[in-house]
């Protein structure tokens, strides 16, 4: 079951963009029964969607993955050039490996599956909100093994190198927190935590901070 929300709670804008109307109508209607999440515009084209993401800025969008103008990835791309700021979560039949990890290195912020129950769904929605990573449970091990597989010859990752900011800021990130909000728990600048990811990841061998935080919950770094 979902964890029911707080009066406290702020309300959170969503929009989609699927060029299924049904499925669209289906999210609205769920969507419509919560009091702290809220739809504000749905779309089945991908320009349209990258147009009104940018004018209104959403708190978070939901993308389908293959859409036959512009595939999801490609409406990712253009969503963060465009200087689309809010967080982005990949919404999908698919559970390919190669779609969850190229969506997550695309800059992604979750990735759900369709077949998820309602009340799963809106309980990942609200950890999104909260700053938090939003991925089906049955993928996080894929993810873990599609990293595993991908990294090949390069070093395993080793924390040993890491300073003790930065280990701060590897267990934010295993926690699926947000620059944002690991900037205001350690306060600091949310440019200092963009820094310090960069070089973590780089130390980790790592190349999203999505597979950092992977890896950190793998190996009980918390």
């Amino acid at each position: 079951m979902s964890t029911p929300s707080s009066a406290a709670d702020p309300i959170a804008t969503i929009m989609v963009i699927d060029d299924h109307p049904l499925l669209r109508r289906g999210v609205r209607q769920l969507l419509d029964m919560e009091d702290d999440l809220q739809l504000i515009y749905e779309t089945g084209s991908p320009q349209e969607g990258i147009q009104q993401a940018v004018a209104l800025e959403p708190d978070m969008l939901l993308l389908d993955m293959n859409m036959p103008d512009m595939s999801g990835l490609e409406t990712l791309q253009h969503l963060r050039d465009a200087g689309y700021g809010g967080r982005i979560i990949m919404y999908t039949v698919s559970d390919q490996e190669d779609d969850v990890v190229d969506a997550l290195r695309g800059g992604a912020d979750g990735y759900l599956l369709k077949d998820m129950e309602p009340e799963d769904m809106v309980h990942q929605l609200r950890q999104a909100a909260k700053g938090r990573m939003a991925i089906s449970e049955n993928l996080t091990a894929l993810l873990a093994q599609a990293l595993r597989n991908q990294r090949g010859a390069s070093p395993a990752p080793s924390s040993a190198s890491l300073t003790q900011r930065e280990k701060e800021i590897l267990r934010e990130l295993s926690a699926g927190m947000s620059n944002k909000l690991i900037a205001r728990k350690l306060g600091i600048t949310e440019g200092t935590v963009k820094v310090h990811v960069k070089h973590l990841l780089k130390k980790l061998h790592l190349r999203s901070r999505v597979e950092a935080a992977v890896w950190a919950v793998q190996e009980g770094i918390s």
